[in-house]
């Protein structure tokens, strides 16, 4: 059995399982946001974090890894296990498949061909973009309250999140930082060569907050402003061409 995922976030710089291949590429339809609360991770309970998801836009393509593993069900299921621990845990506290979650398959695209699939049915965890439905999913906000540490979350979250929320600036768990996270992310995509200008505007603006509260000069955090980065532009696709945005 083969079995391809596409990291999007920290899968990355850290994908956490044994794989036989990965491939630079992207997959259309979907952009990446920070609107998912973590509990356990780079937060807790009382003060979440912000972390990463996709969600649908048909003009948006998002950079990423393809990973393979290939051989026998044991290995699929063990980097499985793995990629869900390591990614949504916080979905999977009480049981490994929670309601909530979504796996959708997509088409994965090699970088230096826009046109035709590199592989197909490629797996992609994503979370329910709704607040009634979903009690992890906090939703767009703006960049000065995602990155401030003062900012309320919405109503269908303090039950869990009560109050003193944080978020990304000073937002701690057991894995560190919440703001460590979105600085590992800035850092892989430029590696990749592939910068996503809101993850750059997002991490500029944690570090202004952590400028004026010095955070960064207690914690040694990097929090020197990056500079914006156009957007990719792939080439225009023939007259007559289907593109799948699923």
């Amino acid at each position: 059995m083969v079995l391809w995922v596409f990291g999007y976030g920290s899968l990355i710089w850290n994908p956490g399982f044994d794989f036989d291949e990965k491939i630079l590429g992207f997959i259309r339809g979907y952009k990446r946001t920070f609107n998912l609360a973590c509990i356990d991770h780079r937060g807790t309970p009382e003060h979440p974090a912000r972390t990463c998801t996709l969600e649908t836009d048909e003009e948006a393509i998002c950079w990423g890894i393809a990973y393979c593993v290939k051989g026998g069900i044991d290995r699929e299921q063990k980097a499985m296990q793995i990629y869900i621990e390591n990614v949504f845990t916080f979905q999977y506290l009480e049981r490994r498949e929670c309601e909530y979650d979504q796996k959708i398959s997509v088409d994965f695209f090699k970088e230096g061909d826009s046109l035709k699939p590199a592989v197909t049915g490629v797996l992609v965890f994503v979370s329910t973009p709704d607040p009634i439905g979903n009690k992890y999913y906090l939703g767009p906000a703006p960049l000065q309250d995602m990155a401030r540490s003062d900012v309320a979350l919405p109503l269908l979250f303090l039950f869990m999140a009560r109050q003193g929320n944080k978020q990304i600036a000073t937002a701690n768990g057991p894995n560190g930082y919440n703001r460590d996270y979105l600085f590992s992310m800035e850092k892989a995509l430029a590696s990749i060569d592939h910068e996503d200008d809101s993850i750059i505007e997002l991490a500029n603006e944690v570090r202004k907050v952590m400028n004026k509260a010095e955070v960064g000069k207690i914690n040694g955090s990097d929090v020197s402003l990056k500079p914006h980065v156009p957007l990719v532009h792939l080439p225009a696709l023939p007259e007559g061409t289907v593109v799948d945005s699923r």
